[in-house]
């Protein structure tokens, strides 16, 4: 799909009752409804997807949107990350462009250690970049033998006279090849599991970084596995205290975790537009598709995953930012969040299979907005915390 090449037949609008739920206030539905105006006026070709997202960094920049990922003593809209903010954004765009979602996604959460943990001189150095889009970020932590299983991790930094040494690889880095800077995890003591990782920041251009070796997945997005021989960065590459960096990874992780999950309802949302759309055009026997009764059922169930799902999204969203500001313990938070991210992507799987459903074979005509959609869904279920880790998680926390 080229998304924004032709403009939404159905207006291609978000909808925007939520926003009177009391989760929101005023600042975050001012930023939908200028949100939505803007995202219904962009034109991009997304044949060629490492060129997209870097038009659509540079848009996102201009417009003023990434400054919505970092705080406002860095060039940022709001004093702090705000997690209701991320959702907001992340659903309409998803709504609009997987793709222009992602790119923004991944500004927040490969800077998101920084805005947490990093020194002044780096947050200067790279957050105000990110804010106006001058700067594309990554977050590299997973590993080909190390991925929901972070401790595992094999990157190996050792401290040198002059900094530190990277050897290894990491794999599945979104921005990989295209980043301007990553925000690297290693590990600095090897026997020490979780507790012996640190975080670093490592420029494209470090020497002995290699990351030529792009991925090509299902849904077209910049992915590629980085190679680390000798790289070498300096004493002010660490990011935050030394064997920190697991914590860091899950506070910044789980900031972002809930924005995971308005991602996933901004495509359920659209392919729902786009069923009932299809089901009152759809001329069968003598009348539409949506005078059966059975498309009447299958539209209802659609729209109560997408309710569910939303629900539990916003007050995700509303408990991070309100233990942010109280100084609340986080294991409720992380529940809410794990919950979720669970039920949006699972929901947003079955809603976006079912308006598949709906449109019979032109769902999955290539071209076809809900055979974008049904490719694109897929990976949410894995990245930032598989399905089944969110059931751990909420396992272990009710027999807390």
């Amino acid at each position: 799909m080229v998304a924004f090449e032709h403009p939404h037949p159905h207006g291609a609008l978000v909808p925007t009752a939520h926003l009177e739920l009391p989760f929101f206030d005023d600042t975050h539905r001012a930023l939908a409804h200028g949100l939505v105006a803007w995202a219904g006026e962009q034109r991009v070709d997304e044949t060629d997807d490492r060129a997209a997202c870097k038009d659509w960094v540079q848009r996102l920049g201009a417009g003023g949107w990434l400054r919505y990922c970092v705080p406002a003593a860095h060039g940022g809209a709001l004093p702090a990350l705000d997690s209701r903010a991320l959702v907001i954004l992340r659903e309409t765009l998803a709504y609009h462009s997987p793709l222009a979602d992602f790119a923004f996604a991944m500004q927040g959460l490969g800077s998101g250690a920084i805005t947490l943990a990093g020194t002044p001189a780096q947050q200067a150095r790279y957050l105000n970049a990110v804010a106006s889009g001058h700067k594309i970020a990554a977050f590299a932590l997973s590993e080909p033998d190390a991925g929901s299983d972070v401790a595992a991790m094999a990157l190996r930094a050792t401290p040198t006279a002059s900094g530190w040494t990277l050897n290894g690889q990491k794999t599945w880095i979104s921005n990989g090849g295209m980043a301007d800077f990553y925000v690297v995890f290693a590990k600095t003591e090897p026997d020490a599991g979780a507790r012996g990782i640190s975080a670093f920041i490592v420029d494209a251009d470090a020497a002995g970084l290699d990351s030529s070796a792009h991925i090509q997945v299902m849904a077209p997005h910049p992915l590629a596995t980085l190679t680390f021989t000798d790289c070498t960065v300096g004493p002010d590459a660490l990011v935050g205290t030394a064997n920190g960096g697991f914590k860091l990874a899950m506070q910044t992780l789980d900031i972002f975790r809930a924005s995971v999950a308005a991602a996933a309802l901004g495509m359920a949302r659209r392919a729902f537009s786009e069923a009932v759309a299809h089901a009152k055009s759809r001329k069968m026997f003598g009348q539409t598709l949506a005078d059966f009764q059975l498309t009447q059922a299958r539209l209802g169930e659609m729209s109560a995953l997408i309710d569910a799902a939303a629900l539990l999204t916003y007050r995700a969203a509303w408990q991070r930012d309100c233990s942010a500001t109280q100084g609340a313990g986080t294991p409720t938070y992380t529940a809410a969040a794990a919950s979720a991210k669970l039920t949006a992507t699972e929901n947003a799987q079955r809603v976006i299979d079912m308006a598949l459903q709906l449109f019979g074979g032109r769902g999955v005509q290539v071209g076809n907005v809900i055979e974008h959609l049904y490719r694109d869904i897929r990976s949410l279920r894995i990245y930032e915390g598989a399905s089944e880790v969110q059931l751990l998680i909420l396992g272990k926390h009710a027999l807390r």
